[in-house]
């Protein structure tokens, strides 16, 4: 049960109704590895941000730059990115 609901209040199979609430659940905490950019050897082509299915690449400053608060630790980014720049590192527990 969802705190505070009862089953009647639960929308069907849990479906999210308000359109761009996504940004107020930081969903990246179970992952075990996550990329880590080396901008010497980037050329800010934005695969990573392309191929990402969790948006967890973000632009700043003309650079690709993940969130890790929204990052699931797939390799996506790494496996796609055409300078072999990104590197899956271990999450190390805190």
């Amino acid at each position: 049960m969802i705190e505070g609901l009862s089953w009647r209040q639960i929308p069907l199979a849990l479906v999210i109704e308000d359109a761009g609430n996504s940004v107020l659940y930081k969903t990246g905490d179970w992952k075990t590895h996550y990329p880590v950019v080396d901008y010497e050897l980037c050329i800010n082509c934005g695969v990573c941000w392309s191929f990402c299915p969790e948006c967890a690449f973000e632009e700043v400053d003309g650079r690709f730059v993940v969130n890790r608060d929204y990052c699931k630790g797939c390799g996506i980014c790494a496996q796609e990115c055409p300078k072999n720049c990104i590197t899956m590192v271990e999450e190390e527990a805190e």
